[in-house]
């Protein structure tokens, strides 16, 4: 092969695409090798192999090749945002080669200036005629791959030869790295060494003597020394009320630096400085009598940084630049207008009748039970609902220590055991108020929850019910699906079949009702004086009766007892005295935590205004007849019109409003930003695709239909039984401003993503049925391709910059911006995914809309991985799965055939030129 033909490789995007590609499968396969053997295999076996780093390498040398092929430094946004990833990889490598982590552990009032190594080494000392010699070597292992070594170690003229024998991986946490056997030999003497490492912590010492020589080996974190000290002057730890859970904990230190002393605060998010050290608070002592601090000593930071904020700027003047490809995009976009048509109303039909879904079971519940209980049911859901309502305005105090209206607990409480928001035509207030005071009656009730025949057949009930009464479980006092409950919960998740799981659901919702009936989950009675550990903790009504003593008890009991038989005999004038009494024993005993009567009101207001659940059903049903309606236009050009395309485009905007309302409501009440878990996160991905739909592309209908069924398909995801909606309290690694910043951008850019895959499909879809007849088709096509290619440089500069700000926060919590957790791995492998899509135009047989709408529809695989993928299937820092993941539904598998159809069929009619 010729200088030239080599020269004109690097100059080529065909190597960028494949070398693209390398990095992007390599880490993808990386996570799954790390949920099965461990992040120290996956490190191994990839992220610190030769390949990968030469990948790396090679793309950086092939980048720099190209922007001198088109001499990028005449264009600054270009320059800036390609030549940010030297810096990047060059601070990545600074690190790689020349940083180190590790562990300090200091006691209250003790000086250290040691710590304890990440990294496993080890670790040889050698004593032999009185002379101690001492070697160290880093070395890991993995699940898989080649483990061997050989280490020659001279002494006092003899060798030592130590060689691999075995190595056993066992996946029981992060500390545990295995247990390694080796031989270490002195000429023909030889003795095995069988050592278990550890991470984190030192490792344990086994001595042996080989002929006249001792030899002691140790595998596991070396103890390191840091060229200043740290003495701990006080640990401080806080708790969410009524919690064990810590809602921050720090430590007050003093950095004794040669002449430089000075006292510093370490805390969450807050990571003290000093030279290249870093220290960010890590854990505590069980005693909390001291500190844990991971240590981390990056010299590769500021050339990270620097690349951070040049490819910051890059990205952001890229759509400012009047000679870039998303000003020509937007152009031609402008001079198109994609259509019009009609239609809009079924929103409030739709809405109305999701209402009226929710009262679906009353005729069941009124069958066979007694005329005295249907009697009390009639006289109770007209009599009781102010004192209900009232009853809902009680504070009560979670697990987590969160304090909230009753309210959203009756909520809770009614929506797991029936599924439904209201029952009976009676708010959540009055079915837990009664279910508390009439449990005789409401167990009879039926309004649990039951879905399979199987269960039906076993509880013994018509298959033609929906739900079961409580009573109705249990057979001469015996819990009937106790047998039944073990053997499932002992299957795995995967191997659960539909009876298993709504067995486990019922016995779940069973055991709410129970605990309903007796009380237990109202922590509604604020104790006077508590010890240290209970920190404000707030107890339920019978165990304050159990418990409290002198006027305290008395008073709890006599308004408790008072306001139960109230309810008993329908007293409601009664009840709502009794009621007051309790409200003003909230507010005097637990003045230190109960919130003021305007964040309850507000609560309340929210959970009564139910936004999200409505606007769920009203996304689905504006998005299938948009969808329709826009399709309609596209094959019947008479169907255009200005005017209904303005109709459709203020349902949306009005529909966004509600969305923005409903996401800022929250957040007030939650005292947070409205994405820190699965839910919110959901609705916010949601909110960001109607963002993009309806104020970059509000001139298309497909765009706007494409934009509504994003938003619609993650909304209905986010209302699925599995996903909690209550509001929580934040772990203490999550309270930082980068994270909201991070989260924020970073999910974001899910919107704007999905809007272009699904503008793909929608280009796909009329790929398959263009003909000669249909020859405008193809000018639609290349106008959704278009705005799906604004909608991923958009996307993609969002996903890029939040993922990267993701690094200034991790920095910031606990000394390191990037340590391949599956979660942000996958976000690389998204990122470096779209930039291959965004880059097909420059190879000649890609440079068509066909291509295009296949990558940008398949690329958005790696967003639904990075989010679903991680959070419930792979194991990490940002996953909430726990234990075996969750089976892959069906219609995951159906969808994928589908797409893989769609492509197939388009395919015979792919010959199209870009605009």
């Amino acid at each position: 092969m010729t200088v030239k033909k080599i020269t004109s490789i690097f100059f080529s995007f065909w190597l960028m695409g494949i070398l693209l590609i390398i990095l992007g499968v390599g880490a993808g396969v990386a996570t799954f090798i790390e949920n099965d053997f461990g992040a120290q295999t996956a490190q191994l076996v990839v992220y610190r192999t030769t390949w990968y780093e030469a990948a790396m390498v090679l793309i950086i040398i092939n980048m720099l090749c190209v922007m001198y092929k088109f001499q990028m430094w005449k264009k600054p946004s270009k320059f800036l945002l390609h030549f940010s990833f030297v810096f990047i990889v060059l601070g990545a490598g600074t690190t790689r080669y020349m940083g180190f982590e590790g562990i300090m552990q200091i006691r209250e009032g003790e000086t250290v200036n040691t710590m304890i190594s990440s990294e496993p080494y080890l670790q040889v000392t050698v004593v032999d005629d009185g002379k101690s010699y001492y070697q160290e070597y880093p070395l890991a292992f993995g699940g898989i791959g080649d483990n061997s070594f050989e280490y020659d170690i001279a002494f006092n003229d003899k060798v030592l030869n130590i060689k691999y024998k075995n190595y056993s991986y066992q996946k029981q946490g992060v500390s545990v790295m295995g247990i390694v056997s080796m031989d270490a030999s002195i000429n023909d003497d030889s003795k095995e060494y069988t050592l278990r490492g550890t991470k984190g912590s030192r490792g344990l010492v086994k001595t042996q003597t080989i002929g006249s020589t001792e030899v002691s080996i140790e595998y596991g974190s070396k103890v390191m020394k840091i060229p200043f000290s740290i003495k701990l002057n006080d640990f401080q730890l806080e708790r969410y009320p009524g919690s064990m859970s810590p809602s921050s904990y720090a430590s007050e230190v003093t950095v004794i630096d040669g002449k430089n002393i000075f006292d510093y605060r370490i805390f969450m998010n807050t990571t003290l400085h000093n030279g290249n050290y870093l220290f960010f608070q890590s854990s505590y002592f069980p005693d909390e009598k001291g500190t844990i601090l991971s240590v981390n000593n990056d010299p590769g930071k500021w050339p990270t940084y620097f690349g951070y904020f040049m490819l910051t700027l890059g990205l952001v003047l890229n759509l400012f630049d009047k000679k870039g490809r998303f000003f020509k995009l937007t152009k031609y976009l402008k001079g198109q207008n994609l259509a019009s048509f009609i239609l809009a109303f079924a929103l409030f039909g739709s809405i109305n009748s999701y209402a009226a879904s929710t009262d679906e079971n009353s005729s069941e519940v009124k069958s066979e039970v007694t005329s005295e209980t249907v009697s009390y049911l009639k006289r109770y859901k007209d009599d009781s609902f102010k004192t209900a309502s009232d009853f809902g305005k009680l504070v009560t105090q979670s697990n987590s220590g969160r304090m909230k209206p009753l309210n959203s607990l009756n909520i809770e409480i009614v929506r797991k055991i029936s599924t439904k928001a209201t029952l009976f035509g009676m708010s959540p207030d009055q079915i837990v108020l009664g279910m508390l005071t009439r449990p005789e009656l409401w167990r009879n009730i039926k309004m649990i929850k039951v879905k399979t025949p199987k269960l039906k057949k076993l509880i013994g009930v018509e298959d033609s019910r929906k739900y079961i009464a409580f009573s109705e479980i249990f057979k001469d006092g015996v819990y009937m699906l106790s047998d039944e409950v073990d053997k499932a919960n002992r299957l795995q998740p995967a191997k659960r079949g539909t009876f298993e799981k709504d067995l486990i659901n019922v016995d779940e919702r069973l055991n709410v009702s129970y605990m309903t009936y007796n009380g237990n989950l109202l922590r509604i009675v604020p104790k006077r004086f508590g010890t240290k550990e209970e920190n404000n903790k707030w107890t339920t009504p019978l165990d304050a009766i159990k418990e409290f003593t002198g006027k305290d008890q008395e008073a709890v009991e006599s308004m408790i007892r008072g306001f139960v038989n109230s309810v008993v005999d329908e007293n409601w004038a009664n009840a709502d005295k009794y009621l007051s009494f309790l409200a003003i024993y909230q507010e005097k005993v637990g003045a230190d935590v109960i919130p003021s009567k305007m964040q309850i009101e507000n609560e309340i207001m929210f959970n009564e205004l139910d936004i999200f659940p409505k606007l769920t059903v009203a996304y689905v049903s504006v998005g299938f007849i948009l969808f329709l309606v826009a399709f309609s236009t596209v094959f019947n050009q008479q169907l255009k019109s200005k005017y209904i395309n303005y109709t459709f485009f203020t349902i949306l905007a009005l529909l966004f409003f509600a969305h923005t309302f409903g996401m800022g409501f929250r957040w007030i009440i939650s005292g947070h930003a409205p994405w820190s878990d699965t839910y919110e996160s959901l609705l916010y991905i949601s909110w960001s695709a109607m963002f993009a739909g309806v104020v970059f592309f509000r001139r298309s209908l497909l765009a706007l239909s494409a934009t509504i069924i994003v938003a619609g398909i993650f909304m209905f995801t986010a209302h699925l039984s599995h996903i909690n909606p209550q509001i929580t309290e934040l772990v203490p690694v999550l309270k930082s401003y980068w994270l909201t910043i991070h989260v924020s951008i970073l999910t974001g850019s899910y919107g704007f993503l999905g809007l272009a895959a699904v503008l793909s499909c929608m280009a796909l879809i009329l790929f398959v049925f263009r003909s000669p007849q249909r020859k405008h088709l193809d000018d639609v096509i290349k106008q959704v391709a278009a705005i799906s290619e604004v909608s991923i440089i958009i996307g993609l500069s969002m996903l890029t910059i939040g993922n990267f700000l993701g690094g200034v926060w991790a920095n910031e919590s606990w000394g390191r911006y990037w340590g391949w957790d599956p979660k942000e791995t996958w976000a690389y492998v998204a990122i470096v995914t779209y930039i291959l899509v965004i880059h097909l135009r420059f190879m000649k047989p890609f440079n068509n809309p066909y291509a295009f709408s296949v990558a940008a529809l398949l690329a958005f695989g790696t967003i639904l991985m990075t989010y679903f993928g991680v959070n419930f299937y792979l194991s990490g820092l940002h996953s909430y799965a726990t234990g075996d993941p969750l089976p892959i539904p069906t219609w995951v598998y159906v969808l994928a055939s589908a797409v893989v159809v769609l492509i197939l069929l388009a395919y015979r009619k792919r010959n199209l030129k870009n605009f």
